[in-house]
């Protein structure tokens, strides 16, 4: 069964795989459109709500086309699940093999030949070593997602993978057997190869810097969760050198040149040393992000300085660069660094916003393009490949403008797909009275004052997300002296665990409190009554002295627009989507969406807000919210 109405209908095989299996159709009709992209080698942007079952509608017209297919998504997670769950089912149930590849960077896998050179490690992670040294006899692929009873975290990993700068290359001894090498064999030879954005835009960068690109040259893209490429794409964009990189260096260049006995270059390594301390000393003393403009009078000399002393150090090394491959490597590197510090410390530098990121016990400077949407325009509109760009959230009220222009895309058909589930009448909206304004100091008080009456009224769950960490720490604070209020509920913290255990144990409770920002608002999949309530304490603008702001908001006032409206509410509404798509995850899920953000009536742009989350209602009288939540509960109890 091939034709696409059919396959996604009433007599679809998808039954026999996926209980529960319903014909959507948005499905159909976006598998058709996608289906239409391929073959003609054309640009699509498709927003598909949640339910729509998006994935098959890509999936089987890139298996059905015979063109050769990269799919990008969002997260390493969601790229296994792809390749482990997603493709094996959709073969199955088309009947035809699938000859496909799983390609990940190279930091993901095991590197054999620095794992055979490892020897004294921290008393902390000699059990993770020995768990990777007894697992590298077991696996075939070397994903170090394979091995988890080792943490992602662990710092053991950066010890047994490579980078681009430590790996060898051909001159590796293990060379035959590097499972980047084989891993990137495998994706050459595939029909269908699933990579991850940060992957995909490492490789379009090396193309537009001249060099071969890893992946295959491949007649169709589909990008999955496509509204994070943007401002990924500046960032890769972008140069960047950081104190911890040019310390580890450093660090390596001491342990190579031992062996030569010679003063005057161990000297030159120190006088490095020093210059980095000397830099991370000036510096700005607050953390985050300052503009290296209105600092460099402050910075200017130490980074001078810096740069002269890696010079003298690149021109010990290049003398006895040729004695060793991993000499060679590390003159490799530090020439890169060099190069890349001139063009941060350049006045004169191409058209960009620098910027300096300071943390703890370290620095980083930026800088970062103003646009590239003309760069993004010259890989994409090559008229030699298919590019299909989906995501539950692209369109402002089903204006894709902002996602296409960002992405420097022309003639391009943009189609919708709402969310088959019944949204008006499993969710509310609703606006609490009388907040105080969101730069009150008061205001994730009064807002948790809000919303934990709330709790009383379901026996589900809730999800409290913030815009800042400020806030997140507040509302910590503030169950802490409340906790009263939770009436026996366990209350999860972002910060208290990792995402994924934090995430486990919400689910198991069924009627925790999670309080969360960043990382909380996308890619969170709660479903049942586990989470009833999203609570969201303000319209999730981006502050405008972030970095990747300023650099937005400076071209679009260059080309004569406006920053607001072309840019920060846009990108706001998106992000607005995104955490209220946290709470409707299934056909039979019900809850309330709490928005506790006064402006959302008393400005004129609250409206776009509410537009783009219709069809649910809203409301700002809590009776309404008891009444909503207590006929759905007594449906679920009759049920």
């Amino acid at each position: 069964m091939t034709d696409l109405a059919e396959f996604f209908g009433q007599n679809s095989p998808l039954r026999s795989y996926l209980p529960g299996f319903q014909p959507r159709a948005g499905q159909a009709w976006m598998a058709e459109a996608v289906a239409e992209a391929i073959a003609n080698l054309d640009k699509l942007v498709v927003e598909a709500g949640t339910g729509t079952g998006k994935t098959f509608a890509y999936l089987l017209p890139a298996l059905l086309s015979g063109r050769k297919t990269i799919i990008s998504t969002g997260t390493k997670a969601l790229q296994d699940q792809l390749y482990h769950r997603d493709l094996p089912l959709i073969g199955q149930a088309v009947g035809r093999p699938l000859a496909s590849a799983l390609l990940k960077g190279r930091s993901n896998y095991l590197c054999l030949e620095r794992l055979g050179q490892l020897t004294d490690v921290a008393d902390s992670i000699v059990d993770d070593l020995n768990a990777v040294r007894e697992w590298r006899y077991r696996t075939d692929s070397g994903d170090r997602a394979e091995l988890t009873e080792v943490a992602e975290d662990s710092q053991v990993w950066p010890l047994v993978t490579s980078t681009v700068d430590n790996c060898l290359g051909q001159k590796c001894p293990e060379y035959a057997g590097c499972h980047v090498v084989q891993a990137r064999r495998a994706a050459q030879e595939a029909d269908l190869v699933v990579v991850n954005h940060h992957l995909l835009l490492a490789d379009l960068a090396m193309k537009e810097e001249g060099f071969v690109e890893f992946l295959p040259d491949a007649e169709a893209i589909i990008l999955d969760e496509a509204h994070q490429i943007p401002d990924l794409a500046v960032q890769f964009f972008g140069v960047a050198l950081g104190s911890r990189e040019l310390e580890r260096l450093v660090d390596e260049l001491r342990v190579q040149t031992m062996p030569f006995h010679q003063a005057e270059l161990q000297r030159r390594v120190d006088a490095v040393h020093t210059a980095i301390r000397v830099l991370r000393a000036e510096a700005p003393r607050d953390e985050g992000r300052h503009q290296l403009d209105e600092i460099m009078s402050d910075v200017r000399q130490p980074i001078d300085n810096l740069q002269l002393a890696l010079g003298e150090l690149n021109t010990a090394i290049a003398e006895i660069s040729d004695t060793s491959l991993e000499l060679e490597k590390l003159h490799e590197q530090l020439t890169g660094a060099m190069e890349r510090l001139a063009l941060l410390a350049s006045d004169d530098a191409w058209d960009g916003l620098r910027w300096l990121e300071v943390n703890p016990r370290s620095l980083r400077i930026h800088l970062t393009p103003l646009d590239v949407s003309k760069t993004l325009h010259g890989l994409i509109d090559n008229g030699r490949q298919a590019w299909i760009f989906t995501s539950a959230t692209l369109a402002v009220a089903e204006d894709f403008s902002h996602f296409v222009s960002r992405m420097g895309l022309v003639d391009v058909s943009g189609l919708t797909f709402p969310s088959p589930y019944a949204i008006e009448q499993n969710g509310l909206i609703y606006l609490p009275p009388d907040l105080p304004q969101p730069s009150d100091f008061g205001h994730t008080d009064a807002v948790l004052e809000s919303v934990v009456p709330l709790l009383k009224m379901t026996r589900g769950g809730m999800f409290c997300l913030f815009t800042s960490h400020r806030a997140l720490n507040a509302a910590k604070k503030w169950f802490r002296s409340n906790k009263r209020f939770l009436g026996g509920r366990k209350l999860l913290a972002q910060g208290s665990a990792p995402r994924d255990d934090l995430l486990r144990r919400f689910r198991e409770a069924g009627d925790a409190v999670l309080l969360g920002t960043g990382s909380f608002w996308e890619g969170v999949d709660v479903r049942g009554q586990a989470l009833t309530i999203v609570a969201i304490d303000k319209l999730p603008f981006a502050s405008p002295a972030d970095p990747l702001m300023m650099a937005r908001l400076e071209f679009i006032r260059r080309e004569g627009g406006n920053g607001f409206t072309q840019h920060q509410l846009p990108q706001a509404v998106l992000a607005m989507k995104q955490g209220v798509g946290r709470l409707l995850r299934d056909e039979t899920d019900y809850g309330v969406i709490v928005l506790c953000d006064p402006r959302l009536t008393s400005k004129s742009y609250g409206r776009m807000f509410l537009k783009s989350l219709e069809p649910m209602s809203a409301t700002s009288k809590i009776n309404d919210v008891a009444k909503f939540l207590q006929m759905h509960e007594r449906k679920g109890a009759v049920a």
